[in-house]
């Protein structure tokens, strides 16, 4: 194929950039700083190296344009409230004594004072600090941060463009302050909030910026005509103030739809559009609102939240088509760079032929200045990087990796039965109440308890050779032990492991399935200071042996109590990893499930009564918009059925979800045909028992009392205040008491004394009831 050059030459930007460093350097300082081994001096310089050296990579790899303002200490959602002095009335004390360990305070919470609610950023991994708003929230300036970032890059002589949360995605992602009444609408305060977002483009533009980026991804899901209007209203306003930097809206997740034609009329000098597959109908949809004339168009065409390699000529020929569309087109990802890890360079151990279909942050940089360069200068300019890109594209199509013809037979011969119980819950109660013989309001735990430093010191040495695997599982057999042994004295009814083991609960069962690839320093934030590494689903899945049965049955050996079997299920193992994007992930989705089938079938044969099947990933998969709702849902539902049916009527299935809207998928969670689910409540004060009991769930759940995301130790008596709550809308024969997700990221000490107090809260509350 060729391509004219672009009228007016294109360039290449990003909208964020991974903050952490390449060896977590940010993680490091922050830890250390809330331990008191760094200073708030050290930290902020850490800081600032690591904001030089990501502008520099940029550059380097031939971006024009760098973002600044997108660098946090812990989530940009909550710099936002900052920047507009939303901060909640619990924590201004403690921002104004001290602003960062204020911001801390927020994020974490403190012994006495609760931090912020936390959820998914749309349908990503990522969490994000809910803001809490009310009636009578006063807004106020603050773009000390904004305008220290740009000035940096501005005297390291970049290019920058600063980014901010939108004004209207920042109202439609808070939510009413404790105390307010539940239906107060913060979109009703836009009119109150734009002249803050005024004051600070004008504090920006002062500084030097000639763009900055507002994000705007919320209006990539369906909205109401109240809210398109206030987006139009909102554009209106700012674009039409007199002193201020030029303007770029962005978007990105998913297709604008009925919001394009709203933000492209707007007096803005330009828009960012995502046109990857997911926001595909974008073009079209810009094309029939008349295009962008006389403005910039910022094309999404690299994705920015998968790894696979870009196809040049598919990205090419929609950059094409999209120069008649505006008045200058320019190439970058189709959201921020933080969902990907930072450089597929490093990894070591991964086939060099595979390593070239996979494309992290430094990569996609590459990828998009190419682009840029054959969009300006002509494609012949770029002919050595087409011909490398189309010979590893078919390389990845026709690797054996990628079709493996049992699997596919297997998945094929899947019927409607073998995703359904034998048996109605009513009648699988009985029998496992019969067998189990739990008191009512049972306790438990979701799964993990502390990794501590011994446990990953552990892990290793056992890589470095520097102890053996029978020194290594003599190290874990103890921690079981000690595991078992502290629940047995606190009291707690169904036990677990505590999975010592296991480095994270989706790349441990990937790295023992076929068509999984592990990476090593493929880090991804989660929230805050927790960061994850995504495994690679390259191919297709089986499982070649038992992946948990024995250190399952060894627990069990220690205790005449249950334990329970855990298991991470099958749409949180496509939506933690890096998925393929060959093949519908439906279809992926059933593979993973037919493997962990197996894994069920084992850990019962083995004697394991209770296993649990986490899905913390349901709700953050749903599609962006209503219209793929269904179909999501139903690949999704069947996958977990078709993981947990095999079972007898006593064998009790459990599932866990945490920090996601759980009143959009209730009839989803029903559809999942689960005995027991357990669900994060802690910070939302138990608001998901409410929407169960709305929808008449008819089976048991355990809404946890304890939030484990903050160092925090509840009392006896909160947790009994949040359980009684919970009574108030399910039934004491069907509630649990537990906390709000694993126990990975605590320490043991906060640990042994919430859970003690946890255990004390339901003696009390179970006390209380009659018929107990």
């Amino acid at each position: 194929m060729t391509a004219k050059p672009a009228a007016a030459a294109a360039r290449a930007t990003v909208y964020g950039y991974p903050r952490q460093g390449q060896h977590r350097e940010l993680k490091k300082a922050i830890e250390g700083y809330w331990k008191g081994r760094v200073t708030a001096d050290a930290l902020m310089e850490t800081a600032r190296g690591l904001r030089r050296a990501n502008w520099q990579q940029l550059v380097d790899a031939g971006v024009h344009e760098v973002p600044t303002g997108d660098f946090s200490y812990y989530d940009h959602v909550l710099d936002t409230s900052v920047m507009v002095g939303a901060v909640p009335d619990r924590h201004r004390a403690a921002v104004e004594a001290d602003a960062l360990d204020g911001y801390f305070a927020m994020a974490r919470g403190t012994q006495d004072v609760a931090p912020l609610e936390m959820t998914k950023w749309f349908d990503t991994n990522y969490h994000y600090l809910v803001p809490e708003l009310g009636p009578d929230t006063v807004f106020a300036a603050d773009s000390a941060k904004q305008v220290g970032e740009l000035k940096e890059a501005l005297a390291l002589g970049h290019t920058p463009r600063p980014v901010l949360v939108g004004p209207v995605t920042y109202l439609l992602l808070a939510k009413p302050a404790p105390g307010v009444a539940a239906d107060f609408e913060p979109l009703t305060l836009l009119d109150r909030l734009l002249p803050v977002y005024a004051e600070v483009l004008g504090d920006l533009r002062a500084a030097g910026a000639e763009w900055v980026q507002l994000d705007e991804p919320a209006l990539v899901q369906d909205r109401t005509p109240a809210e398109l209007n206030a987006a139009e209203r909102a554009y209106r306003d700012l674009g039409a103030l007199t002193d201020r930097p030029k303007l770029l809206v962005a978007s990105y997740f998913d297709q604008l739809g009925e919001a394009l034609p709203v933000l492209a009329k707007a007096p803005v000098d330009g828009l960012a559009l995502d046109f990857t597959e997911a926001a595909a109908g974008n073009l079209d949809t810009l094309a029939a609102a008349g295009g962008l004339p006389g403005k910039r168009l910022v094309a999404g065409v690299v994705n920015g939240r998968n790894i696979w390699i870009n196809d040049y000529e598919k990205s090419l020929a929609t950059l094409g088509t999209l120069l008649g569309l505006a008045d200058r087109v320019d190439v970058a990802a189709s959201c921020s760079l933080l969902h990907v890890p930072l450089d597929a360079a490093v990894e070591r151990d991964i086939d060099p032929q595979i390593l070239r279909w996979l494309a992290f942050a430094k990569q996609k940089t590459a990828e998009i200045a190419t682009l840029a360069r054959g969009l300006a200068q002509g494609t012949h300019t770029i002919a050595a990087e087409l011909a490398a890109n189309r010979a590893d594209l078919a390389s990845r199509a026709g690797s054996a990796i990628t079709h493996d013809p049992a699997v596919r037979a297997r998945s094929a011969a899947v019927t409607d039965a073998d995703g359904r119980r034998s048996a109605p819950y009513a009648k699988r109660a009985a029998a496992q109440r019969a067998h189990l013989g739990l008191p009512l309001l049972p306790t438990t735990t979701i799964g993990s308890f502390p990794q501590t430093g011994e446990l990953r010191a552990a892990r290793a040495d056992l890589r470095a050779g520097r102890i053996d695997t029978a020194g290594y599982e003599e190290r874990i057999r103890n921690e079981i032990r000690e595991v078992i042994a502290f629940q047995e004295k606190a009291g707690i009814d169904v036990l677990v492991h505590g999975e010592p083991e296991r480095n994270d609960m989706v790349q441990y069962f990937a790295e023992q399935l076929t068509g999984y690839l592990a990476t090593q320093h493929g880090w991804v934030q989660s929230y805050g200071t927790r960061y994850v590494r995504p495994p690679v689903l390259a191919g297709d899945i089986s499982r070649p042996e038992p992946m948990t049965v024995r250190w399952t049955t060894y627990a069990q050996s220690c205790t005449d109590r249950p334990v329970k079997g855990m298991l991470t299920g099958p749409v949180t193992m496509l939506a933690w990893s890096f998925v393929r994007d060959d093949q519908p992930l439906g279809d992926t989705a059933r593979q993973v499930a037919l493997a962990l089938r197996d894994e069920v079938a084992d850990l019962e044969a083995a004697g394991t009564s209770v296993i649990q099947v986490d899905e913390p990933a349901l709700r953050e998969t749903l599609p962006l918009r209503a219209a793929g709702h269904a179909a999501y849902l139903a690949w999704a539902t069947e996958a977990f059925r078709l993981t947990t049916s095999g079972v007898r009527d006593r064998t009790q299935i459990h599932t866990h979800m945490c920090y996601a809207e759980f009143g959009d998928i209730v009839q989803a969670i029903d559809d999942l045909d689960a005995d027991v689910i357990s669900l994060e409540a802690a910070r939302s004060h138990m608001q998901v028992a409410r929407e169960l009991a709305a929808h008449g769930y008819p089976r048991e759940a355990g809404p946890g009392v304890y939030d484990i995301h903050s160092p925090r130790v509840p009392s006896a008596e909160e947790a009994a205040s949040l359980l009684r709550k919970g009574l108030d809308a399910i039934p004491a024969e069907r509630l649990w008491v537990n906390p709000d997700c694993g126990l990975k990221t605590r320490a043991w000490p906060e640990t042994r004394a919430s859970l003690e107090n946890l255990v004390a809260a339901a003696r009390t509350v179970r006390a209380e009831i009659p018929s107990a």
